[in-house]
């Protein structure tokens, strides 16, 4: 970015998380005058991501790719990451002391697995910045630039960008008459009808679930509400609108020729031959579902039987009732994209009043892309206030 004289330039950033910083960041290099107003602790949302250990990117580095990642924001993002993606963070966080290394699924971390250690880098690397604890409750347009109202006092600025996140209330717009996108969860856990309190912890690895035409592979997880785990985050997302309840398919094991596997361990109990393609504690679920001795000698399996089990194990249908009510990384939803300038995040409505980050109607898989939809679009707004 062009580091341009702009030390008369006013800029409020309304949330000091990720997005929020990374932008006061570039503007406090460029010059700007920059208040970081934000009502808890600086770039605490990045303290939980990756497990406390920060997922910071995705080592996917071709732009078209990487956008694919993102149920909602796909071909909005294509420009955006053109100018600032996956190598861009890994140089940014180069250049406020953080070494990043790439794990095998490509995830990119820091070495010192650390979002605290990130953190207080970052924080140092905004010295320069105005940090206000204030809460904003109010953004007026005045004259030249706007007034912004806190619970403690009056402010006015010449450019203000908005980076409150994905989870806080969005009663701040409601006088700029902005269209928004309802928030809901995504990332979740999913509630099911069935019970599955009997083999809660269970995990299966590589396992798959068709949504529409296309099938998505990853781990689950079982747990005493339902159903979780990568995969089911991932479907999450993607069905994060889908009307409640709904099925979905689990193919816990590919296609196999069954009956010969029970001509050949036809003394063998049925819930060992099983325990052979998945813990044995979900065999012996499966086959108490099905009404089935679990001890039955596996050539006592009738072809009736036999088909049964086979669309247990290859088919397993998921009764989704709802989301777990807490633990969601993410939300769905949040200003309408048809709002914005494509090219700044400037507001069509508004001249000088940008946003970035989760607030917008952008979310993306796990794997650290939330994080990078932060960073692309907190430098995109620094850089068009900057020019």
């Amino acid at each position: 970015m062009a580091q341009e004289l702009i030390s008369s330039l006013r800029v409020a950033i309304i949330g000091a998380g990720p997005a929020g910083c990374i932008c006061a960041k570039y503007l406090n290099d460029a010059g700007a005058e920059v208040t970081l107003f934000d009502k808890g602790k600086f770039l605490r949302t990045l303290l939980p991501t990756g497990g406390g250990r920060c997922n910071l990117a995705h080592a996917e580095y071709d732009f078209k790719q990487l956008a694919k990642n993102y149920p909602r924001g796909e071909k909005f993002l294509y420009s955006l990451f053109s100018r600032f993606s996956t190598q861009n963070t890994i140089d940014f966080m180069e250049s406020i002391g953080v070494k990043t290394y790439t794990q095998d699924d490509l995830r990119i971390f820091p070495v010192s697995n650390s979002s605290s250690d990130i953190r207080k880098k970052f924080l140092e690397a905004l010295k320069g910045c105005i940090f206000t604890n204030e809460q904003v409750e109010k953004i007026s347009p005045i004259e030249i630039g706007y007034k912004i109202k806190t619970n403690k006092s009056t402010y006015a600025f010449d450019c203000v960008v908005i980076a409150i996140g994905g989870h806080a209330s969005l009663d701040l717009l409601s006088e700029l008459e902005i269209k928004i996108v309802p928030q809901t969860q995504s990332l979740v856990g999913m509630l099911t009808k069935e019970d599955f309190s009997e083999v809660s912890g269970v995990s299966l690895s590589d396992v798959s679930i068709r949504v529409g035409k296309k099938d998505f592979n990853g781990d689950v997880l079982f747990t005493h509400k339902g159903i979780s785990g990568p995969l089911i985050y991932k479907i999450s997302a993607i069905l994060a609108r889908e009307t409640l309840p709904y099925k979905l398919r689990l193919k816990m094991v590919e296609d196999f020729d069954f009956q010969q596997e029970l001509n050949d361990n036809s003394h063998k109990e049925i819930k060992n031959l099983l325990g052979k393609y998945i813990p044995k504690s979900l065999a012996v679920y499966i086959l108490n579902t099905l009404g089935i001795d679990t001890e039955t000698p596996c050539h006592k399996i009738d072809g009736k039987t036999r088909d049964k089990i086979y669309e247990k194990l290859t088919s397993f249908e998921l009764n989704i009732i709802g989301k777990f009510p807490e633990g969601e990384v993410v939300t769905c939803g949040g200003i309408d994209l048809k709002e914005l300038n494509s090219k700044t995040l400037e507001f069509k409505k508004y001249k000088n009043l940008y946003c970035c980050g989760e607030i917008m109607d952008i979310d993306g898989f796990c794997g650290g892309f939330n994080l990078q939809n932060c960073w692309t679009t907190g430098y995109i707004v620094a850089q068009s206030i900057a020019k």
